[in-house]
C-alpha cells in the first residue's frame, strides 16, 4: 500500500497572485503551514516573463531558497504547448518537440520530478522528448482531463504509444475533475445569478444526475425556452462528465501525480460534487504513493458575487484529504 502525500497547486491561489495579494513566497509558506509540503507550479504564474524570456538565475536561486525554508518538495511544472502560435498552421513537429525539450530544462532547474503535458499534445511529441526528459531525470505526464477519461480514444492512443516506447519518463497526470458525480453548487448559483430561470436549472442540475445525453438536454433547454446563459449552463454538460475513479487502477504504473481538482469545500470539509472518498479509496486500492496536489477552481465561479477566498478553500480540502489518507490532521490546519 502506498502512502498518499499532500500538495498544492499554485494554481489554487491564481486570484491572490494575480492581485498581488500573496507572492511566491507567500503560496509556498502558506502550503507548508496546511502540511502540504508538494509544491506545483504554472511557470507563467510564477516566475515573470517564462516562457517567451529565460528566467533568471536568481528567481531559480529564490525558489531553491523557499523550497529549503519551508522544508517543501517541487513536485511538478505544469507547462503549455502553443502549437497553434503560427496562423494559419500548427507548429511543425520539430518545435513542438523542442518547446517541451525547454520545459524539461526548466523543469530540472527547479528539481521538479514531473512536468504536466497539456492533453491536446499529440503523443508522437512527447514519445520524441522523452529521452532528454530521461536524461533529465524527470518524467513527462499528460494530464487526463474531463471530457477525455482513461477509456477515451485519445487517451489509449498515448497509453499504447508510451508503453511502445518502452520509457518510463512516460505517464499520465488524473485531474479528479473527470469524477465530477454531481452538477457543482456554485456553478448553478452562478448561472442563476446571470439569469437563467430556476426551473430551467433545476432540470439541468437533475439531468447531470441522471446522465441525461448533453444533446438532449441542450434541446430540451432550447424547448423550454432557454436562451443565452440557460444554453451555456447546458453546454457545460458536454465537456463533464462521471467517468468511475476504478479505471485509474489499469493505469496506475504510469500515474505520479494527482490533479485534486475541487470547485467548492464546504465549512465541513466536503466537496459536494467530487466523490474523493472513492477517489482516495481507489489510489489506496492501486498502492498510489504520490502527491494529490489541491487545485482550486471555484474562484472564476464566485468572483461576480463575492471576493474568493482560495486559501480558506485550499484549507479545508487539505483537513478533507488528511482525513481520507488516514494521517493525523495537524491542529493548526484545522484551527486555521
Amino acid at each position: 500500500m502506498g502512502t498518499i502525500k499532500r500538495g498544492v497547486s499554485l494554481y489554487s491561489y491564481q486570484n491572490e497572485t494575480f492581485q498581488g495579494k500573496m507572492t511566491l513566497e507567500d503560496c509556498i509558506r502558506t502550503s507548508a503551514e496546511f502540511g502540504a509540503n508538494g509544491i506545483e507550479i504554472i511557470g507563467e504564474q510564477s516566475f515573470w516573463g517564462w516562457p517567451e524570456v529565460g528566467v533568471e538565475d536568481a528567481a531559480i536561486d529564490n525558489w531553491h531558497q523557499l523550497i529549503a525554508k519551508y522544508d517543501c518538495v517541487p513536485v511538478s511544472h505544469d507547462f503549455m504547448l502553443d502549437y497553434k502560435r503560427y496562423k494559419g498552421r500548427e507548429m511543425p513537429f520539430d518545435e513542438q518537440v523542442a518547446s517541451v525539450r525547454k520545459d524539461i530544462d526548466f523543469g530540472a532547474r527547479l528539481d521538479m520530478k514531473y512536468i504536466r503535458a497539456l492533453v491536446s499534445i499529440a503523443p508522437e511529441v512527447l514519445v520524441a522528448a522523452a529521452p532528454h526528459a530521461e536524461e533529465k531525470g524527470i518524467k513527462i505526464l499528460i494530464e487526463v482531463h474531463a471530457p477525455l477519461h482513461f477509456d477515451h480514444p485519445w487517451i489509449i492512443r498515448h497509453a499504447e504509444a508510451f508503453e511502445k516506447s518502452g520509457s518510463d519518463a512516460l505517464g499520465f497526470l488524473p485531474d479528479m475533475g473527470m469524477f465530477l458525480f454531481k452538477f457543482p453548487p456554485v456553478w448553478k448559483e452562478k448561472f442563476l445569478r446571470i439569469g437563467v430561470p430556476q426551473h430551467i436549472a433545476d432540470y439541468v442540475e437533475k439531468a447531470y444526475e441522471d446522465r441525461v445525453l448533453s444533446e438532449y438536454v441542450i434541446l430540451n433547454v432550447q424547448q423550454m425556452g432557454g436562451v443565452g446563459p440557460a444554453i451555456a449552463m447546458a453546454e457545460t454538460l458536454r465537456h463533464n462528465a462521471a467517468f468511475e475513479p476504478k479505471r485509474m487502477l489499469d493505469y496506475m504504473h504510469r500515474i505520479h501525480n494527482i490533479h485534486g481538482k475541487f470547485y467548492e469545500m464546504t465549512a465541513d470539509y466536503v466537496e459536494p460534487s467530487i466523490p474523493y472518498d472513492e477517489i482516495v479509496k481507489v489510489l489506496k486500492q492501486g498502492g498510489y504513493d504520490g502527491y494529490i496536489c489541491s487545485e482550486y477552481e471555484g474562484n472564476r465561479w464566485i468572483e461576480d458575487a463575492e471576493e474568493p477566498d482560495s486559501v480558506e478553500q485550499v484549507r479545508r480540502q487539505q483537513v478533507m484529504l488528511a482525513q481520507l489518507i488516514g494521517e493525523p490532521v495537524p491542529a493548526a490546519l484545522v484551527a486555521a
